[in-house]
């Protein structure tokens, strides 16, 4: 007889698309659709529809390996030896050199119940200050954005399907076809409906091909079109002055910076020609016609949505405060169906980074140097203020200080592939090379694992539950459907088992449900209070988005907060921000040297790192490859198909040439899945949200 299906959630991108899971025999699973989860409609991409395939592979890790000292090579262990040998090898390293000399690397895959209890492991059980995660890779220049001009940092302050009802979509820096394909059905949508959709990238991807406006620019000028969009929207008086005077601060500021951005200097920054610049402005002020054929005399109901794009620069943050603040002049957030938004990347990237795996964070979005927050999440934990240590470095810079006589001399990593996935890689290798230990939980030998002196084998997503965070600020549940390989444990049993060797003051729970509520406890009253929310609720309403605080015995639940800003924004006037973004360009502008831009970027069928996607038969794994503009291949005597060098200051690839008319002439792009991009890639950081400059650098190409 056919066990019942198990309603869960897709392992990959921030949709969080809901699934049907069925068991099969030998341990095998049957994903189908689940028709009713609202944000995809039982739609998966074809990395949802063959996420099983690692259910059984040969690659599967199942038991712990530790290295040998005497030959060098991984071998077989027991828990007990692997975990005994971790617990005595970090107290050892820490009675030597403090604390501080053992840090631990999260990842934004880990459910909301794995990265709080990261968290508190590592401020509690570790007593270090060294803890920061991959998504400082991801969402963090957007979320620095956010607090600074909203008070708050949710990607989405509104729900998915909002995107149909706009009248104007621009998207800046997002393939959303391709990266998260579920999603782009709302494209279509608006298109429908007779929306616009306006699309910024250097490349004509399958997301740009569907825009009304397709725009150009030049890799790493984004925030000059900003300031463009911006000097327009004020000359020809098309600035909401009504909404900027009752809910915003520091327009005249703003208004001052952007004066300086007529039209042909931005074509000569970006590349985006006066016409089209002017063509932006009027499809958001309303000059064309709004959806529906009809104009009238309402303004349209403009949407301004990031992605990595935008925002993997060291200007990430200034970027995205520049297209807030044209979002911001028009009128948009608060009101239905427009506003600002990040599409947040990874799949717990939005809860990832609400609940203490950064290095400036409590839980509840609660900022590790505030007393009131120390102060709070300690009466949860158990221990006093005192106790917790303060701020710790960022990902790249904890990266960059291992084995140095001021660095970390051990490292924890989790749900993290950083040998792949950091940038000027081939020095982040050494880093981790240079450490006297190096301990990996993955659920398959990652490029980052079979470097480590200890790799311990984890539950993938179908084996275990907990909640994830999707792109919209919803919470849902992902629910355990299969049982684990023999030999496997959870990461909350790791960290338990670690937590009780080195006698912790406090005991480490390993069953997902009592964690979230105590993430509930911990996060009541911060700005992202899930105190409301409980594993029941979530599966009865299919999710519940944040704030949602809890409430008195007897009074009606809090309904949870799909729509933000309405009324007002969570800062301390209730006003949005207006901030000056200063256009400082690209930290790595192109030269006779290094005469091309390099920009990196994802592929439809694989995913991060590759480390899944990259051992499922069913996605295609056609490797890395450099696409090129006919233009730049005929200059440099490349033929499509046929192997070409990419060269950076910090490292060499090489891969076969893809020439293709849909890329600037002046540009290459490298997707990031494979071993060799991210050699080539810019650790330059951005200054609030030390985001490293991924999506440009200087490059030659060479036959």
């Amino acid at each position: 007889m056919t066990a019942a299906p198990t309603r869960t959630h897709c392992p990959y991108c921030s949709l969080q698309c809901g699934m049907a899971i069925t068991r099969q025999g030998r341990g095998g699973i049957e994903i189908g659709a689940w028709e009713e989860f609202p944000v995809n409609e039982g739609a998966l991409c074809r990395k949802g529809w063959t996420a099983g395939g690692l259910r059984g592979s040969r690659e599967r890790l199942t038991t712990p390996l530790v290295r040998d000292r005497a030959t060098g090579e991984l071998r077989a262990a027991d828990w007990d030896e692997a975990l005994d040998l971790v617990a005595r090898r970090i107290a050892v390293l820490q009675a030597a050199h403090g604390n501080d000399a053992v840090a631990v690397f999260g990842g934004g895959g880990l459910t909301n119940e794995k990265a709080y209890q990261l968290g508190k492991f590592a401020r509690v059980a570790l007593g270090t200050s060294q803890i920061d995660y991959n998504g400082r890779w991801c969402m963090s220049s957007a979320a620095s954005a956010g607090n600074q001009a909203f008070g708050v940092d949710r990607g989405l302050p509104f729900p998915l399907a909002d995107v149909e009802q706009a009248d104007v979509v621009v998207l800046v820096g997002s393939n959303l076809a391709e990266t998260m394909p579920p999603a782009a059905r709302h494209l279509d949508r608006l298109r429908e409906r007779g929306g616009r959709l306006v699309v910024v990238d250097p490349r004509l991807t399958p997301t740009a091909a569907r825009a009304d406006l397709f725009l150009q620019p030049v890799p790493g000028t984004d925030l000059a079109l900003a300031l463009g969009v911006l000097h327009l929207l004020d000359a020809q008086g098309l600035v909401d002055e009504e909404y900027v005077a009752t809910r915003t601060t520091g327009f005249d500021d703003v208004r001052r910076a952007a004066a300086a951005w007529w039209p042909e200097r931005v074509e000569r920054t970006t590349g985006i020609a006066t016409d089209e610049l002017r063509a932006l402005v009027a499809l958001l002020a309303g000059s064309a016609a709004s959806a529906g054929g009809e104009r009238g005399d309402r303004r349209p109901r403009v949407m301004v949505l990031t992605a990595r794009g935008a925002e993997q620069h060291a200007q990430g943050t200034a970027t995205v405060l520049g297209w807030i603040d044209v979002a911001l002049a028009l009128g948009m957030p608060g009101r239905p169906y427009a506003g600002y938004g990040c599409l947040t990347g990874q799949g717990n990237g939005q809860g990832g980074r609400e609940h203490g795996q950064k290095a400036d964070q409590l839980p509840g979005y609660r900022m590790i140097d505030d007393p009131a927050a120390r102060a709070h999440v300690a009466e949860v934990w158990g221990v006093s203020p005192e106790e917790l240590p303060g701020k710790g470095r960022s990902a790249y810079e904890l990266l960059d200080a291992l084995g140095r006589d001021d660095g970390p001399k051990a490292l924890l990593v989790h749900a993290s592939n950083i040998v792949v996935s950091a940038p000027n890689a081939t020095h982040v290798a050494q880093r981790l090379e240079s450490l006297e230990l190096l301990v990996v939980c993955d659920i398959v030998m990652s490029e980052t694992a079979a470097l480590a002196d200890v790799v311990l084998p984890v539950t993938q997503w179908a084996e275990e539950t907990g909640t994830m965070t999707n792109l919209e600020g919803r919470v849902i549940l992902r629910r355990q459907a299969v049982a684990a390989p023999a030999g496997v444990r959870s990461d909350l049993e790791v960290i338990a088992g670690i937590a009780q060797r080195l006698g912790a003051p406090v005991d480490f729970s390993t069953d997902p449900e009592e964690i979230f509520a105590e993430l509930g406890r911990a996060s009541a009253g911060g700005k992202a209070d899930y105190s409301g929310i409980s594993y029941a609720r979530i599966a009865e309403e299919d999710g519940v988005f944040w704030p949602c605080p809890a409430v008195a015995e007897g009074e009606q639940p809090h309904p949870g907060t799909p729509r933000l800003f309405a009324d007002s924004f969570p800062t301390p006037d209730g006003r949005a921000r207006f901030v000056v973004p200063e256009y400082a360009g690209p930290a790595e502008e192109p030269d006779p040297s290094y005469p091309v831009h390099l920009t990196t970027g994802r592929v439809l069928a694989q995913y991060q790192s590759g480390a899944q996607t990259r051992r499922i038969r069913e996605l295609s794994d056609e490797g890395a490859f450099v696409e090129m503009h006919p233009m730049l291949a005929e200059r440099i005597g490349a033929h499509d198909g046929h192997p070409v060098v990419v060269r950076t200051r910090r490292g060499e690839m090489k891969a076969p040439a893809r020439v293709v008319t849909t890329i600037r002439p002046d540009t290459v792009f490298v997707p990031f899945h494979w071993v060799g991009a991210n050699r080539l890639t810019n650790d330059a950081l951005d200054p609030s949200s030390r985001m490293p400059e991924f999506k440009v650098c200087a490059a030659e190409v060479l036959v």
